[in-house]
């Protein structure tokens, strides 16, 4: 039995960059959220993304305070939410697709590669980014250091990704291909720009 069970997480982690061939890799407990994340850590204004796409990239990238703009381009795998160094690499997974320089986000959803259920993760080479992360995913708690002890002195939220989720992974790393093709979306994403909420952004 692992005397702190978070050290799995950290384990995965570690797989995952290696896999990928980033040099950091952070969990959270969604694609979703990890876009939320990088969104607000670079503080984005304007952000251009395809116009089919899931409708919760659009939502992450306003609630973090940004402005979406829509163009209308087909996309296979990943795609970024420009020009920021963002990319959504939710349908992919494979070795060696990490992009230098940049923060991919990946899924870990039941009809993703990694099937875990739920969760996600951030590839980068920012270690600034990495720490604030660890930190701002566990509601601002500082990393090791026991709540009832800890000072809290930043924004936060639960957006943790769980040791059982990190096992699963690591259980499922074990026999997963050198090589995966990106997973298409079939039926095809909705035009975003039909929804009410996004009117007007074109």
């Amino acid at each position: 039995m692992l005397h702190n069970p978070y050290k799995v997480v950290k384990m995965f982690e570690e797989e995952m960059a290696y896999y990928a061939g980033a040099p950091y890799a952070v969990s959270v407990n969604s694609c979703t959220n990890a876009l939320f994340l990088c969104c607000k850590y670079l503080e984005v204004e304007d952000v251009t993304i395809p116009k089919r796409t899931y409708l919760s990239v659009p939502q992450s990238i306003m609630q973090a305070g940004g402005a979406v703009q829509f163009e209308d381009i087909k996309w296979e795998g990943i795609y970024q939410l420009k020009p920021y160094p963002i990319w959504d690499a939710a349908k992919r997974l494979t070795s060696g697709m990490y992009i230098p320089g940049s923060h991919m986000c990946l899924s870990f959803h039941i009809k993703k590669h990694l099937k875990l259920g739920k969760g996600g993760m951030i590839l980068t080479k920012d270690k600034d980014l990495v720490d604030w992360v660890r930190e701002a995913r566990y509601e601002g708690r500082s990393e090791g250091v026991r709540y009832q002890d800890d000072d809290i002195d930043s924004m936060g939220w639960n957006m943790y990704m769980t040791p059982e989720q990190a096992v699963r992974g690591l259980m499922l790393m074990q026999n997963y291909p050198k090589h995966m093709p990106d997973i298409p979306e079939d039926p095809p994403y909705r035009d975003l720009t039909e929804f009410n909420l996004f009117g007007g952004t074109t």
